[in-house]
């Protein structure tokens, strides 16, 4: 049985969420709500799966594995077909760097303990804190819509015809830069990519209004 600790509007579990559907695997969720009780993820029962009270954890065959990109890896050699890291070395290098632009560079910058630390302990108001989401957002998808608009690999999605790690990490962001009412008129590759993905049922499956915590 295939387990995910997840919460609807998690970037990070909407990821394994895109991945778990394009590997056909069915899965069972359990949410983890990052706002009640200040936080279902904090509570003794979820830390002790996940010390650093982060979603999404994958549970499988009584092991807990965390952190979303490994978790899309181990789901990769798992299960190989259909490949979410296709090609040779050079391409599926390509594919990673362009999920980690994203989980790395542009999703922790707008991650929500790092917004509940300019609210609470820096006492930035909500305006001042909107213009830091979409400040990050804008500058990482300002150079993604450059790099992938140039780029000759790419298909329908990010790097070729058929979903990657890297559309699995771009829809979540897509998702959340227009959650912060981030103008995606510059963007208009991504856009095409997005759309692209979201006509596939494992992207449509795996949005947050389908999720059985969705509010």
């Amino acid at each position: 049985m295939t387990t995910l600790y997840s919460y609807f509007r998690s970037s990070a579990s909407y990821r394994v969420r895109i991945a778990l559907n394009l590997k056909g695997q069915v899965f069972d969720t359990i949410p983890v709500h990052l706002l009640n009780q200040g936080g279902e993820q904090f509570l003794p029962d979820f830390a002790a799966l996940n010390p650093h009270s982060l979603v999404p954890v994958l549970a499988q065959g009584g092991r807990h594995l965390t952190q979303s990109l490994a978790i899309l890896e181990y789901l990769d050699e798992r299960f190989p077909m259909p490949s979410l890291l296709p090609g040779d070395a050079l391409q599926r290098a390509r594919i990673r760097a362009l999920a980690l632009d994203i989980a790395c560079e542009i999703h922790p910058l707008n991650n929500l303990r790092v917004l509940r630390y300019l609210k609470h302990q820096l006492g930035v108001d909500e305006d001042k804190k909107n213009d830091w989401i979409q400040h990050w957002i804008t500058l990482g998808f300002s150079a993604l819509e450059a790099q992938l608009a140039a780029d000759a690999t790419r298909g329908h999605f990010c790097v070729g015809d058929t979903p990657t790690l890297a559309d699995c990490c771009l829809v979540p962001q897509m998702f959340n830069a227009r959650r912060f009412e981030v103008d995606m008129a510059p963007y208009p590759t991504l856009v095409a990519i997005e759309d692209a993905c979201n006509a596939l049922p494992a992207f449509q499956q795996a949005h947050p209004a389908q999720q059985p915590d969705a509010a």
